[in-house]
């Protein structure tokens, strides 16, 4: 019964994980468009994230003695990297697209493990990635000449390409019993994240006036502060510790699988907020790189001893994935 009631309960934060971290684009969008720089829209969620967080960086302040270049990795890559990437790609393209494209992370794992490893994958590995860049084909509407603006999809290939880096560099996070506290992480990579960005971005430059008027979401004007606030509590607070929490109580295979319906959960609050329609084969498409993307992660073995950060345990030999992707936007 007690057993039943975990799993029921970890589905349950995983589904909110899902659903706060797909809430990030619409709601980030709006700030852009009444704009605000995508780079300040991430420092102030990076940062404010980051202030909340601080009493669990303060209780995990032994990370930093113990784990400095993993705290660095995960905020430049999973935090700084990913989100500024996606912010500034949906400042050109629908959001949908630009995290249907973030997902091909796990493709390009598999091919730096192939290539520049050169170490061998299975079979099942290589039908996702090839899956997964057909089902990206049809998102991008490859037919039609590339609908998108390029220089949209070349950011959101960036932030496929910082969660690919941060999959890389979390499988070599200990082993079972060294492997850091998740939660410890993740208010460190926020930590980091804020000083990098505070670099690149300068928000010193930023104009806080706009944070006290309005934005438009979809023809109704919504009050900035509240969606900044949305940005930082709910869809990054809120949605890393369920998520954390939900991976701890679910085995990594369904956490993954539930994961993967951030993607569909942003999907349809664009459709719904933001009125941006997806065709029927954009849509197809996005199903099929979903697809492709898990079954390339679930395939995909990681090095020799690895273990995931967020304490996801491989259950043999032939079940050994990447870690679930906590570098989300």
């Amino acid at each position: 019964m007690h057993m039943a009631q975990g799993r029921g309960a970890g589905l349950g934060l995983a589904l909110t994980a899902a659903i706060a971290f797909g809430g990030s684009g619409v709601a980030a969008k709006p700030l852009i468009e009444a704009g605000l720089d995508p780079l300040h829209v991430v420092w102030v969620r990076v940062a404010g994230a980051a202030l909340v967080l601080l009493p669990l960086a303060w209780r995990h302040r032994n990370l930093l003695r113990e784990r400095p270049a993993l705290l660095a990795g995960f905020g430049l890559l999973a935090v700084a990297g990913v989100q500024a990437f996606y912010f500034a790609a949906i400042s050109r393209i629908p959001v949908g697209v630009a995290l249907l494209i973030e997902y091909l992370g796990p493709v390009f794992v598999l091919a730096w493990i192939r290539f520049v490893q050169r170490r061998p994958v299975s079979k099942g590995a290589a039908i996702g990635a090839v899956v997964a860049m057909a089902g990206l084909a049809c998102v991008v509407e490859i037919w039609a000449g590339l609908g998108f603006d390029a220089l949209g999809l070349l950011l959101a290939l960036g932030a496929a390409c910082c969660q690919a880096g941060f999959f890389l560099l979390s499988a070599q996070g200990g082993d079972g019993e060294d492997a850091p506290d998740p939660l410890g992480v993740i208010a460190y990579g926020l930590l980091f994240g804020t000083v990098v960005l505070t670099v690149i971005a300068r928000p010193w430059q930023m104009d806080f006036a706009l944070l006290g008027g309005s934005a438009d979401m979809g023809g109704t004007q919504t009050p900035a502060w509240l969606l900044a606030a949305w940005i930082v509590l709910v869809t990054t607070v809120v949605a890393y510790l369920a998520g954390v929490t939900a991976v701890r109580r679910l085995s990594p295979q369904v956490a993954g699988v539930v994961a993967y319906l951030e993607a569909v959960v942003a999907t349809v609050l664009a459709w719904v907020l933001l009125h941006e329609h997806l065709s029927a084969p954009q849509m197809l498409g996005g199903v099929v790189v979903l697809a492709g993307a898990f079954i390339a992660q679930s395939a995909t073995p990681r090095a020799p001893a690895a273990e995931p950060v967020a304490g996801a345990r491989a259950e043999g030999p032939e079940k050994e994935t990447l870690p679930q992707p906590t570098a989300r936007p």
